[in-house]
C-alpha cells in the first residue's frame, strides 16, 4: 500500500543519478528514498535502444512493485528509451524523466552558442533531435558525445589526472570564448562540472536538468497529495546491481567536489 511516507525511487544506469538524488533530497529532505544503480550493466549510452528499454522497464517496475510512490528515471539515455512506454503502461503513476537542459540554455541570452555534452545514444535519439529543433531559431547547438567521461565517473575516479586530460582533449576546440553555454546532458556529468567549467572558461554558463526533474517530482506528488507529512529527515537506501558499488554510491552522494 502506498502512503505519504512511501519512498521515492531513483533509478540510474549507474552512479550518475546520484546528482539527481542530491537535488531531490535538497528540495524534499523529509522524504524517504531508494536509489538503485544498474552498474552491472553500465554504460547504457552505447547499448541499443531496445536493450536500454528492457533494462529500464525491468528496474522501474521492480521499484514500483516494492511500494515506491514515484520513480525518477535519473538518466537521460534511459529516459529517451523507456519513459514514454512506461507512462503509457502505468497511467497515473508518477514517472519523472530527465532531458538535456536545452531550453534554459537557449533562452539564457540572445543567440548563444551552446555545447551539448551527452552520450552517443542520447544525441541520436529522436526525442533529443526534436528538442534541439524546437529551439534552433534561438541558439546554435553543438552536440558532442563524451562517453568516456561516464566511465571515469562510474569508476569513482573523480578529478583524476586521466579524467582532466580527457576533458582537455575533447573540449579544447571549444575553449577560449568559443561557446557561451554548455549543457550537461548526462546525469553523470555534474560530477565533472568544476573541471568542465575550468576548461571552457569561468564565464561559460553551465546547465543540467537535475533540479527541474526534482521540482517535477515534487509537483506530481503534491497533485496526488502524496508528499510526506514527516517533519524529520528521511532515510536513503542505496542499492546497486553490482554489490561492490553500494559503498561508492554513498561516498558519491556526500562528495563535496
Amino acid at each position: 500500500m502506498i502512503t505519504k511516507r512511501s519512498p521515492i525511487a531513483v533509478f540510474d544506469s549507474g552512479m550518475g543519478g546520484i546528482t539527481v538524488l542530491r537535488k531531490l533530497h535538497k528540495l524534499m529532505p523529509h522524504e524517504n528514498y531508494i536509489y538503485f544503480g544498474d552498474s552491472a550493466n553500465a554504460p547504457y549510452g552505447v547499448k541499443t535502444t531496445e536493450e536500454i528499454r528492457r533494462l529500464t522497464t525491468q528496474a522501474v517496475e521492480n521499484l514500483m512493485a516494492r511500494g515506491a510512490k514515484a520513480v525518477v528515471i535519473a538518466c537521460n539515455t534511459a529516459t529517451s528509451a523507456a519513459a514514454t512506454s512506461l507512462r503509457e503502461k502505468h497511467p497515473g503513476f508518477p514517472i519523472v524523466g530527465l532531458e538535456p537542459a536545452i531550453k534554459p540554455a537557449a533562452l539564457s541570452m540572445e543567440w548563444p552558442r551552446v555545447l551539448v555534452l551527452a552520450t552517443p545514444l542520447t544525441l541520436r535519439e529522436e526525442k533529443f533531435q526534436n528538442l534541439m529543433a524546437r529551439f534552433a531559431d534561438r541558439a546554435e547547438f553543438i552536440p558532442l558525445p563524451v562517453p568516456v567521461l561516464v566511465e571515469f565517473i562510474e569508476s569513482g575516479n573523480l578529478d583524476s589526472d586521466e579524467e582532466i586530460e580527457y576533458l582537455e582533449r575533447v573540449l579544447e576546440p571549444y575553449a577560449d570564448h568559443r561557446v557561451d553555454a554548455v549543457v550537461l546532458g548526462c546525469t553523470h556529468f555534474p560530477f565533472a562540472r568544476r573541471n568542465i567549467q575550468h576548461i571552457l572558461g569561468e564565464e561559460v554558463l553551465v546547465f543540467d536538468g537535475s533540479m527541474g526533474a526534482a521540482r517535477q517530482c515534487q509537483r506530481l506528488l503534491a497533485e496526488q497529495d502524496r508528499l510526506t507529512d514527516s517533519e524529520t529527515e528521511g532515510m536513503i537506501s542505496f542499492e546497486n546491481s553490482d554489490d561492490s558499488k553500494v559503498e561508492q554510491s554513498i561516498e558519491m552522494f556526500y562528495y563535496k567536489g
